[in-house]
């Protein structure tokens, strides 16, 4: 099918992909992790743990609600809201890190099965929205179903990415700074395809916006995590404050423009 033609009054409210825009993702996926462990670990406490659900659940209905605002707010919108983009991709990534930590921990599906039907969701996501619009050229983004699909297949990534950084830390025993270097590496690898090859740009994006979640849920966990399991154990409300701090400047200090359709 071709691409659906956005009419005069869309415009695109997503970022241009520049370094900032990595730094800050990297950053949103870290406080991600903490943020989301800290409602479910520390504040509801005793109630979660992989024998009950419950604050697993909780954190996800919880952070569903903002997340469905947050996108409804940014489809809304008549233009780019830096603020108003981030709290949302903020919000994929907290509703992803519970989500996850449900399915693969407190629902009984493992860290494997867990990250494989997620990727497949990301898959399925990223194909019919190519099937329905024609591209998933995130400079596309210009009609509220494209939105949709965009943030559809940002929260399935989000949901992944927990999940795969689990995965390299604790199933294949690399532990949170072990699975970061594989993430670096594999993001330093697209680095390395985009500036020396001709592959396909929107596909390098979305396997890049992929690698930096788990790896901003693996130094997520080195923060907070207690020293016994390999992590710093610092307070994960300090951390998630910290990390709130660094976003917000660097939203300040760089100046981000709307993404600019390729022709």
């Amino acid at each position: 099918m071709v691409d659906e033609q956005p009419t005069a009054s869309w415009v695109a409210k997503v970022p241009e992909v520049t370094l900032i825009f990595w730094i800050i993702k990297i950053l949103c996926t870290t406080i991600g992790e903490t943020g989301g462990d800290a409602f479910t670990m520390s504040f509801l406490g005793e109630t979660t743990s992989e024998a009950n659900p419950n604050g697993y659940l909780i954190g996800t209905a919880v952070f569903a609600v903002i997340f469905f605002v947050a996108v409804a707010l940014q489809i809304k919108a008549s233009k780019f809201h830096p603020f108003l983009y981030w709290f949302t991709i903020i919000a994929t990534t907290t509703v992803g890190t519970t989500f996850a930590d449900y399915l693969t921990r407190s629902n009984g599906l493992g860290y494997t099965v867990g990250s494989a039907l997620l990727l497949a969701a990301v898959i399925a996501s990223l194909i019919v929205w190519k099937l329905s619009t024609g591209t998933i050229d995130i400079a596309s983004v210009r009609s509220a179903k494209s939105e949709m699909f965009y943030w559809i297949t940002i929260m399935f990534s989000q949901t992944l990415g927990t999940a795969l950084g689990d995965w390299f830390a604790d199933t294949a025993d690399l532990g949170y700074l072990g699975a970061a270097g594989v993430f670096g590496a594999g993001l330093l690898v697209l680095a390395l395809l985009y500036y020396l090859t001709s592959a396909t740009r929107p596909v390098l994006f979305w396997i890049a916006f992929i690698l930096t979640r788990p790896l901003g849920a693996v130094v997520g966990d080195f923060l907070d995590k207690p020293h016994e399991q390999g992590g710093l154990q610092l307070s994960r409300y300090i951390a998630t404050a910290i990390l709130l701090v660094l976003i917000v400047g660097a939203i300040l200090i760089f100046p981000q423009r709307p993404a600019e359709e390729s022709h």
